[in-house]
């Protein structure tokens, strides 16, 4: 039997990177960077094998598709912001079993997934940046699965977040989850791009984005999972937060009251809203019936 043992929501800036580099941004985002390397911490200590992770900046314009080949090997530049992200070098071992198991789940609770073993299907940067500072050493499997879903139910997503908890749980292994996407993500008008690389678009962003941190911080995700549809509509949230969605699907949706960790407090990033936070599991999580 599988085991579910961590599940977080992170932030993949790619701006992480220029703090990496020598210049006026060097050391800029070592919070965010610092997060994501807790994380990957964590997941060691708790004996996971494989992270999956929700990508917010995997655009789908049909069905729910999960990038599980053998292995995952390049080179990496952004086509959306290639002054940020250039020239990043990755390899990672992938998890074609455990991804054909969710797609398997998925298609039982009528959800139109589909699994890939396909070479020539690259990661985006919402599973590159996480894999760059959790997964260095290649410790952990990647499975990447679609987040950006342009045409998608909320419901549906939701079950998706299910049909990958079911997948698990007939695993034999440990797997953790990251929904890698922003919280309000309405980018800085490109004239203050410079300026605003360290604020927020529009202070109603910066608002809902504390009141959404208060939310997770007392567990209060009858009300989020609430207001969740107008949050994400009204704060362009990111892939409109389909990856936020499953993660919430996995873990018992408007039920779940767990007490959000902060690892990396809120901050804006080029206009957007920008977390690492580790949603505490339900005891019973592992043990519950398949739906």
């Amino acid at each position: 039997m599988g085991k579910l043992a961590l599940a977080a929501k992170t932030t993949h800036v790619p701006s992480m990177y220029l703090s990496e580099l020598p210049g006026k941004n060097y050391g800029c985002r070592q919070a965010a960077i610092g997060g994501h390397k807790e994380i990957g911490k964590r997941c060691r200590e708790l004996g996971v094998d494989t992270i999956i992770v929700f990508d917010t900046h995997w655009l789908v314009n049909s069905a729910y598709h999960i990038n599980c080949t053998k292995s995952f090997k390049g080179v990496y530049t952004s086509n959306e912001l290639p002054h940020f992200i250039r020239d990043i070098t990755f390899d990672y071992d992938g998890n074609p079993e455990l991804g054909q198991m969710i797609a398997d789940e998925a298609r039982k609770l009528g959800v139109r997934a589909q699994a890939h073993d396909i070479p020539s299907l690259n990661l985006e940067y919402g599973t590159l940046v996480p894999m760059r500072y959790m997964n260095e050493d290649k410790h952990f499997k990647v499975i990447s699965i679609s987040a950006f879903c342009t045409v998608h139910d909320f419901e549906d997503s939701r079950r998706m977040g299910e049909a990958i908890l079911n997948a698990i749980k007939k695993y034999d292994g440990t797997v953790a989850v990251l929904a890698s996407g922003s919280l309000s993500h309405r980018f800085i008008d490109d004239r203050r791009a410079e300026e605003g690389m360290h604020s927020y678009t529009r202070e109603f962003d910066r608002q809902m984005d504390e009141r959404v941190v208060k939310l997770w911080k007392e567990g209060r995700f009858k009300e989020f999972c609430a207001m969740l549809p107008e949050y994400a509509q009204y704060c362009f949230g990111e892939g409109n937060m389909h990856d936020t969605v499953m993660l919430l699907g996995l873990l018992g949706w408007d039920k779940y009251d767990g007490k959000v960790e902060f690892v990396t407090d809120l901050f804006p990033s080029s206009g957007t809203g920008q977390v690492n936070a580790i949603f505490p599991l339900p005891d019973d999580i592992n043990s519950r019936a398949a739906a």
